[in-house]
């Protein structure tokens, strides 16, 4: 038991340290709003999977996936808000200070932070692998029986603190380095690189077969 859960938590470690569309959302938003910015978003990401679990645990996802309907809406959905995110992300580099000078000057963020949360959870929640790899992943490591729920549901909550770690770490680190990472050239370059990766990671998500 002991063995199947220390297996659980590396496997889980690779996956949540790949970095994918949760860390370049987390990154661009502690950058544009600051740590708690970053931590929210965090936190929606997290909540998405807690969701998925959830979805896991009642067999919801098996009907998702079974769906090719149900999934490609799903798959496309997300992608298109990838997408989106990352063109809003060029469109600021594109543009400059602009209208955000204004802001940096008043020491506003230039996310709400009901914003980031928000952004987290429908980025999660939009991204069709996350059901795919918790169907595939939590029962492989939950022993079958009347405790299967509590079981899956279990190992989900664990996932999503793990990654809600992970990603503080990185709020916290990018949110540190605030200073630097927020003058103007700086940030417009960070702006497009999270822009494209952004809409790369949209692209691919909408045209690869999951």
């Amino acid at each position: 038991m002991i063995t199947s859960f220390m297996a659980f938590l590396g496997v889980s470690a690779i996956v949540i340290m790949t970095p994918g569309p949760d860390t370049a959302v987390t990154v661009r938003n502690a950058l544009l709003g600051g740590r708690l910015a970053g931590v929210l978003t965090a936190l929606g990401i997290s909540t998405g999977q807690a969701i998925w679990a959830l979805a896991t645990s009642l067999g919801v996802v098996t009907l998702l996936v079974a769906s090719e309907v149900l999934f490609q809406a799903v798959k496309y959905a997300g992608a298109a808000y990838l997408i989106w995110l990352g063109l809003n992300a060029l469109v600021d580099a594109w543009r400059g200070t602009g209208g955000v000078s204004a802001a940096s000057r008043s020491n506003e963020p230039r996310l709400k932070l009901g914003r980031a949360f928000a952004q987290g959870l429908i980025s999660d929640l939009g991204n069709p692998k996350m059901a795919v790899f918790f169907a595939s992943l939590l029962p492989q490591f939950a022993v079958p029986g009347e405790g299967m729920f509590a079981a899956l549901m279990s190992l989900g909550l664990v996932f999503s603190l793990m990654t809600f770690v992970w990603l503080v770490a990185y709020a916290f680190v990018v949110a540190k380095a605030g200073e630097i990472l927020r003058r103007p050239v700086i940030r417009r370059w960070i702006e497009a690189v999270a822009g494209t990766l952004l809409v790369a990671l949209g692209v691919r998500i909408a045209t690869e077969r999951t």
